[in-house]
């Protein structure tokens, strides 16, 4: 998918100003730590930004904070579906309290 430099100015700035969770999430999952798999963070896809992806699994990560609106997540992630992307999302207190139980999450939706 296409992006504007809107967007890839946007997802630059949420790549350097990252949530502790995000931050927290990210240091597991980056220099294909996580069985082999390359992850990418804060990626455009279409008119989103996906917090993480995998493009080999298709696979999006979110990591909801707060700030996430429940009924703008399901138009979201329903057009990302129909894409052919699976979403995984996980929480920040499920990320602050139980991350190897999240990273367990991540590796068996990737190995579907």
């Amino acid at each position: 998918m296409r992006q504007n430099g809107l967007q890839t100015k946007r997802a630059r700035r949420l790549r350097r100003d990252m949530t502790d969770c995000e931050r927290t999430l990210w240091f597991p999952l980056r220099d294909r730590r996580l069985m082999g798999l390359k992850f990418r963070r804060q990626v455009p896809l279409g008119p989103f930004i996906a917090d993480f992806y995998c493009a080999s699994r298709r696979l999006i990560l979110e990591a909801d904070g707060a700030h996430h609106d429940p009924a703008r997540d399901t138009t979201r992630d329903a057009h990302l579906a129909a894409l052919g992307y699976r979403i995984l999302r996980v929480t920040n207190h499920d990320i602050r309290t139980n991350l190897p139980g999240v990273l367990t999450r991540i590796a068996k939706e990737a190995t579907r």
